[in-house]
């Protein structure tokens, strides 16, 4: 897909997310959509795509910050676009939802109190899908799914993807091409878990070096080091995919 879309025009991409997010909303029976709006450019991107296909009147957000941790800018931003774009969105800060962890009867390490946050984001998603009548409408792109950065059961589930099949470095490319504003495509991104926490840090390159490794799959870890890529980096990322590839499968049944 990723040889296919470099001979696609944006407008191209941009008709085809458009008639497939309407098809399988059609499909479903179902006209309405929930988003969880972070003030990042997956989620903005989303929520242009999704407004655009189904009317500002069928799209809903929801803030979900943490006080103390979110930027404010974020939250900002995230209103800001909502506004822009005529949706109901609500605000919830998860604080009070992450208290009654603490007092769970064992310890929790970084990890899990990290990965409990895009869990609650999801069960709010969810709930008020629910009580909409409505699917959820998620925001992972292709280079977080590939590499398996995202939570499993949070910010990793969702009813359709509409830019699932986007590199993040298309999903910057579309953006620009749909006019959203530039704070928000050239902001740093971050998935807001921990204080000072950035994407490409965590995942050890740049987007850009990581999408140039995943766009040519699927090329194996051998070839790809044979024509000159970096081998540390290329064994990272196959690595990574390896480890995560239990996030993009439905869990295994024991046959009996």
């Amino acid at each position: 897909m990723a040889r296919d879309l470099k001979l696609k025009t944006m407008q191209q991409i941009y008709d085809k997310i458009l008639t497939d997010l309407k098809s399988y909303f059609k499909t479903a029976g179902i006209f309405k959509a929930v988003i969880g709006l972070s003030g990042g450019i997956d989620s903005s991107l989303v929520l242009k795509l999704t407004v655009d296909a189904l009317s500002s009147e069928n799209v809903y957000g929801i803030l979900m910050p943490q006080r103390g941790l979110t930027a404010d800018e974020n939250t900002y931003h995230a209103k800001g676009l909502a506004k822009f774009f005529g949706i109901k969105f609500y605000e919830v800060a998860i604080n009070n939802f992450l208290i009654e962890y603490d007092l769970l009867p064992w310890r929790q390490i970084e990890l899990a109190k990290m990965n409990t946050k895009p869990r609650i984001r999801m069960t709010l998603l969810y709930n008020l899908a629910n009580s909409l009548n409505a699917l959820v409408v998620g925001t992972s792109n292709k280079s977080e799914i590939l590499l398996g950065y995202g939570t499993k059961h949070g910010d990793c589930a969702a009813d359709i993807l509409p830019i699932g099949d986007l590199f993040k470095t298309q999903v910057w490319e579309l953006a620009k091409f749909l006019n959203l504003p530039d704070e928000i495509i050239k902001k740093t991104p971050s998935a807001e878990l921990k204080l000072n926490q950035t994407d490409e840090e965590e995942l050890g390159a740049s987007y850009e070096k990581l999408d140039a490794i995943l766009e040519k799959l699927p090329a194996t870890k051998e070839e790809l080091i044979d024509k000159g890529m970096d081998a540390i980096l290329v064994s990272r990322v196959f690595r990574l995919m390896e480890t995560s590839k239990h996030k993009r499968e439905m869990p295994p049944i024991i046959k009996t």
